[in-house]
């Protein structure tokens, strides 16, 4: 028998690709469960809380992508050391260097594993070679362990875009003066690694994130319900609408869209418009309030985006870490506004197209990007003519800029979810073609559950944020019985609806 509890128990910590660790299994909130017991016994010493936080973030990082851990490691070891090179240097020319060598080996392992093969494919079509990648982490991991991983196909790691970006931010923000380095390499390591942000943000700043490392725990009662109501919200976000919308409908119209009328093609637009929405900020509640139950505040990553009345508003709300991370070192970095209205323009444009690249090295991301970034041009430049920003005074000049926005988002995500440009072309042309409004009563009866679920969702999101604001204090003046009684219904409806297999949060492969 104990030979049994052992074996399941080496199973339970061991890596299962085709069951990786992730915020709506059950496996992460018994885990997080033992984190928060042990928690209580550790909260209170600064060195023992981070060292306890950052094992369990290595083992929740390994448990999502495997031996990827030891790039993280690797990362972190490299931003530290130059962190310090930068702060030490005598001379402005010398940091440059030490920035310089930081961005080359953050960016050169992120294209590594992310750009690989849109690079050898472009050499290879360019001097009609036939070079194909090789996984040196794989091949070296074989080496030393004498494993049998595959050496021919590189995986990209879960959430290298995120906590790359978090650590080059670090060095950079060292030699613009904002920050001074970490002292303790634990500490540092504790900031890149901490698991509710790791795999798919918000990207954090270190100067909004360490100074909270060296305070003591401090969680009020407003805050605990806060942070209650918002992973009950994140769940909901994921579970029951994401997911649900996306395996019943979204997939299944994207995967072959000469399929369906051009109004299913349509409604499937719209699906997958609040899809990503309610996946992406359904992990960011998450990660928020699993943060906030440890005693850390991170800051919010997405403020209602599809109620923008012009696409610069679109971009101040929606995945507010990665647009003011754009912002402020790649943006400004090329030079921001700084150099006339005509360079202005383009920096947006490029700023927007590299962010199309960052999330992925495929064609339709860059037209994706590409289309915000003239989008963002084009905004600034009305403004400029203008003198206005586009925002409506009354009531329908507001109506009209909100459904403008939100349909030119909309077209754009189009891009963003189809396997290929022949998706995208099959999607439009049924849309354009063979629409078939005749058919809509009997569709509006064959998706009622689908259609009622993302109605109701677009609903809560146009709510005004007081009034959402309103929902979760609310919750917070429940009592503790109803609260409990409450958690465990929405647990076991969710339970109810949540699909077999496991549906990864969409930005996982980002």
């Amino acid at each position: 028998m104990l030979e049994n509890i052992l074996e399941n128990l080496k199973e339970l910590l061991k890596f299962q690709p085709e069951h990786p660790m992730i915020f709506t299994t059950a496996l992460f909130w018994f885990f997080f469960g033992l984190v928060l017991v042990v928690f209580q016994f550790t909260y209170r010493k600064f060195t023992a809380r981070n060292l306890f936080l950052f094992a369990f973030s290595l083992f929740f990082y390994y448990k999502s992508s495997g031996y990827f851990f030891v790039l993280l490691l690797l990362t972190t070891v490299i931003d530290y050391v130059m962190g310090w090179q930068i702060f030490r240097a005598n001379s402005k020319a010398s940091k440059k260097f030490f920035v310089f060598i930081s961005l080359c080996m953050n960016l050169g392992l992120l294209c590594y594993f992310k750009y690989s093969y849109f690079l050898s494919g472009f050499f290879n079509a360019l001097f009609g070679t036939t070079y194909q990648p090789v996984d040196y982490l794989a091949y070296m991991t074989n080496y030393f362990t004498s494993s049998n991983l595959d050496i021919t196909h590189i995986i990209l790691p879960v959430g290298i875009s995120f906590y790359t970006f978090q650590s080059i931010s670090y060095s950079i923000d060292i030699y613009r003066g904002i920050i001074k380095p970490v002292d303790r390499f634990l500490d540092f390591a504790f900031f890149v690694s901490f698991f509710p942000q790791l795999v798919a943000g918000p990207i954090v700043r270190a100067s909004e994130f360490v100074p909270q490392i060296y305070k003591p725990y401090d969680l009020t009662k407003d805050e605990f319900n806060r942070a209650i109501f918002l992973i009950l919200a994140g769940l909901i976000k994921k579970i029951l609408i994401s997911d649900y919308i996306s395996s019943n409908f979204v997939d299944r119209v994207f995967e072959s869209p000469v399929s369906y009328t051009g109004f299913e093609n349509l409604m499937s637009v719209y699906g997958y418009t609040i899809q990503i929405y309610c996946d992406f900020s359904g992990y960011t509640d998450i990660a928020i309030g699993v943060a906030l139950l440890l005693g850390f505040r991170l800051s919010i990553n997405f403020n209602s985006p599809y109620i923008s009345q012009n696409i610069t508003e679109f971009w101040r709300r929606w995945h507010i870490s990665l647009s003011t991370w754009l912002k402020d070192y790649l943006y400004i970095s090329l030079g921001g506004n700084r150099k006339g209205k005509v360079r202005q323009y383009v920096n947006l444009f490029i700023t927007m197209l590299l962010g199309g690249l960052w999330h992925g090295a495929h064609i339709k991301f860059i037209i994706w990007g590409a289309l915000h970034g003239v989008a963002l041009a084009l905004h600034k430049g009305w403004m400029e003519i203008t003198g206005s920003d586009g925002k409506g005074k009354s009531f329908f000049s507001r109506l009209w800029a909100r459904v403008l926005t939100f349909h030119f988002v909309a077209f754009c995500w189009i891009f963003f979810r189809a396997d290929n440009l022949d998706i995208v072309n099959q999607v439009l042309s049924q849309i354009a073609y063979h629409f078939e409004p005749h058919l809509i009563p009997q569709m509006l009866v064959a998706y009622k559950e689908v259609f009622l679920l993302m109605l109701i969702a677009y609903i809560v999101h146009f709510i005004p944020v007081p009034q959402k604001t309103r929902l979760g204090d609310w919750f917070g003046y429940l009592p503790d019985l109803a609260k409990a009684a409450m958690i465990v219904l929405i647990i076991l409806g969710l339970y109810q609806v949540k699909t077999a297999a496991i549906q990864p949060f969409i930005y996982f492969q980002f």
